[in-house]
């Protein structure tokens, strides 16, 4: 049985872990991964599996933890956020910025311990994802600015593993891209009443929540495309478009729980889907190198 102290750091741990969502991993990680496999032709080091890995989780938790500090006050006037960990002073922002840079300086130790030009690019992958957070106060491109600093994940995995950047990685690139931001408009309207009310911008409250749904399938749509260019740039085996054929069939049910008179799932495709897609393209992926 745990004592109180344990029980308290236990706590501790689960605010942290849930102020960064670290759950949300899945989204990204799957597909650096499904880069990694593709630049390395099915052949990955222990070393470069390590060092991808983490320099993935901490790039994302030290991402996460500066956003909830951008936003901990539009966070505390916001109903559907005022729970958060920060707003609710179940996390101090030093800590939250403890964590962010020391977050932030073990991505570039990760960058590092990958190849060199991992490492001169680390800065402007942190520089990015830091920028994003500001965004949604003076562009409804937010969330194309998100899609970019995302798309670094399959951009750096490829670098990680090759040691240098090519062209014929684009592609992964752009469909995490667009995956990525046609989600996040998805996800921003259930916001939309509050941004009206507070000066924010988003495709939601720049264009409705009809223009949205169509913009977020457009966006998906892009990114099945360029799935689906990747292949045939890589010359991949029939596993790999099995992968993209299931995730084009996901892309299509996340969009029919979703109407502009009914966001009751919004949440379901947001989060279950979102997640089934990354991996999906990933196990596939591994299976046609297999």
């Amino acid at each position: 049985m745990l004592s109180k102290e344990e029980m308290s750091l236990f706590g501790k741990v689960t605010d942290y872990l849930r102020m960064i969502k670290f759950s949300h991993s899945v989204f990204a990680l799957p597909f650096a991964f499904t880069s990694a496999l593709i630049a390395g032709q099915g052949h990955l080091t222990f070393h470069q599996v390590l060092w991808i890995s983490i320099a993935m989780v901490s790039a994302r938790t030290g991402a996460m933890g500066f956003n909830r500090i951008a936003d901990r006050t539009l966070d505390a006037l916001n109903p559907r956020t005022k729970g958060r960990e920060i707003p609710e002073g179940k996390v101090t922002v030093l800590n939250a910025l403890f964590l962010s840079f020391f977050s932030f300086g073990f991505f570039i130790y990760s960058a590092y311990m990958l190849n060199p030009l991992c490492l001169k690019l680390s800065p402007i992958a942190i520089a990015v994802v830091i920028f994003y957070s500001y965004t949604k106060r003076f562009t409804w491109l937010s969330h194309i600015v998100l899609g970019l600093s995302i798309s670094s994940a399959p951009i750096g995995a490829w670098i990680a593993v090759r040691g240098e950047f090519s062209l014929v990685a684009l592609p992964l690139g752009l469909a995490v891209l667009f995956w990525i931001s046609g989600f996040d408009v998805l996800y921003a309207i259930q916001d939309i009443d509050f941004d009206r009310k507070h000066g924010l911008y988003s495709i939601p409250k720049r264009f409705g929540i009809k223009t949205s749904l169509t913009c977020a399938r457009v966006f998906h749509l892009f990114s099945w495309d360029f799935l689906f260019l990747t292949g045939i740039i890589f010359s991949l085996k029939v596993f790999y478009w099995l992968g993209v054929f299931i995730a084009g069939g996901l892309f299509i049910y996340e969009h029919s729980l979703i109407k502009a008179n009914d966001l009751s799932k919004l949440n379901v495709a947001f989060f279950n889907m979102n997640g089934y897609i990354s991996l999906t393209v990933f196990v596939f992926t591994l299976l046609s190198y297999l």
